[in-house]
């Protein structure tokens, strides 16, 4: 439940680490009140069959509220928590904690005039014809306003909250000393490695001329895609803090579940197109978007096509790691457990050591997620309980000795990914022939793309 325009309230944004800190501790302290003792426990002992995780929306609101007040890395880390808990949480719950993934609430008008005036000059308003100051979105690294340059064109202009890129480094170092005293995370995961490939991904994302980059280069490997939609990059409106680009219309993409049956066939089409798009990212662009939030996505309808709007956390990826993906769905898809295993191992989730135990039951996650790609056919999202058997069997393994490695870095974007387009299908309910769209190129030599397309240079 995201607040209107009218009803949103501007708040300037914490910037000293112990007032973030406080921040922090106090949603910490709601979400602990909210779930209980009991919950608390149950949360942990990772045991299957759990059932809804049960928090009032009154705590609900109030975490919400916090993290979104914080932004930044704290915030982000909220939005995938609150992903598309929709068979976790209780209903009202999700939709509470959804709201962070549409909208933070906006920095005063001072802050955004100081920012402003630091980025483009103190003369700025007079550069555009038109500025709104009520921006049309707000996230956890900045917010976005429409306005129109002073030689007409259209735009949306995305604006960095002050002192979030500051304040990286200690709200991760934050949150690792709650992850690690808190007794939220599994005995032997090294959480460093993954606290510093996240504070890493937030630099590169509070970094604006890195992310129009970013943009420019994804539009050179998508080519000429009539179904894919990018927005053009406006370079002389631009800053590291500043990213001014085309304003594009269409439709939030989850929108699309809300328009019942008569929506089935765009909720399927756009389903598919995001499917296909992450597998060509991966295997012929490898250059590869790894935010999941959905409101990165629209839809136009009206020419059938999907509009992608955020390239902050675009990763490169390497051409050994591609063939050992390749590797890992050929085997998956054909229920290949020694080479499943021999990929699992080059990728980190199994340590050297690791039990028959602790093998079997990774291998049997593993099998288990993949089940879309076995299906011949359509794979039905909407009618499937696949998230949830992956969420309680992916729990009990995280919580108990059966965990048994901590996956390479620079796969756990990749993953990220993945499981948002998981989700997204989930959340459309939509019908994706998923075996279709990755059979070719599980069946391509190493090194190569599918058949009819051609691999980067």
């Amino acid at each position: 439940m995201t607040r209107g325009k009218d009803e949103r309230r501007s708040r300037a944004v914490p910037s000293s680490r112990w007032g973030r800190l406080y921040h922090l501790g106090r949603a910490t302290g709601d979400l602990a009140l909210g779930i209980g003792w009991n919950g608390l426990r149950e949360l942990s002992s990772g045991e299957e069959g759990q059932g809804r995780i049960e928090l009032s929306p009154a705590h609900a609101r109030r975490i919400t509220e916090r993290l979104g007040r914080m932004r930044g890395a704290v915030m982000k880390m909220g939005q995938l928590m609150s992903m598309d808990g929709t068979d976790i949480l209780a209903p009202e719950v999700a939709e509470i904690m959804g709201a962070l993934r549409h909208e933070a609430d906006p920095m005063p008008l001072s802050q955004l005039d100081s920012v402003l005036r630091r980025e483009l000059g103190k003369g700025w308003l007079k550069r555009f014809r038109e500025f709104d100051f009520t921006p049309i979105a707000a996230a956890s690294i900045g917010q976005v306003h429409r306005a129109v340059a002073a030689d007409g064109r259209e735009l949306a202009m995305k604006i960095q909250f002050p002192g979030v890129r500051e304040s990286i480094d200690s709200d991760l170092d934050n949150l690792g000393f709650v992850f690690r005293h808190g007794g939220i995370m599994p005995r032997g995961l090294r959480i460093e490695n993954l606290l510093d490939e996240a504070r890493q991904q937030l630099h590169r994302e509070a970094d604006y001329e890195a992310e129009a980059d970013a943009l420019e280069a994804y539009g050179r490997a998508l080519g000429d895609d009539p179904e894919i939609v990018l927005p053009g990059v406006h370079r002389d409106l631009s800053t590291p803090r500043v990213l001014a680009m085309d304003y594009v219309h269409g439709t939030p993409i989850d929108q699309l579940a809300d328009r019942g049956g008569e929506a089935a066939a765009l909720r399927d089409h756009a389903a598919s197109l995001l499917s296909r798009l992450a597998l060509r990212e991966l295997f012929e662009f490898r250059l590869v978007q790894t935010d999941p939030n959905f409101s990165n996505f629209l839809y136009d309808a009206g020419q059938g096509r999907v509009v992608l709007l955020d390239f902050g956390a675009t990763h490169s990826v390497r051409p050994e790691l591609v063939e050992i993906y390749r590797r890992l769905g050929r085997a998956a898809r054909d229920r290949d457990r020694d080479s499943l295993e021999a990929c699992a191992r080059e990728l980190g989730y199994l340590e050297p050591e690791a039990s028959a135990e602790q093998v079997g039951s990774l291998l049997e996650l593993l099998e288990m997620t993949s089940e879309p790609l076995r299906h011949p056919g359509a794979y039905d999202f909407g009618a499937s309980d696949l998230f949830e058997r992956v969420y309680h069997r992916g729990r009990t393994m995280f919580f108990s000795d059966r965990f048994a490695g901590t996956p390479a870095s620079d796969t756990l974007f990749l993953h990220r990914k993945f499981m948002g387009i998981f989700m997204l299908c989930r959340r459309l309910q939509a019908r994706v022939d998923l075996q279709g769209l990755i059979d070719p190129y599980l069946t391509a030599a190493p090194g190569a793309a599918a058949p009819g397309t051609t691999a980067p240079g």
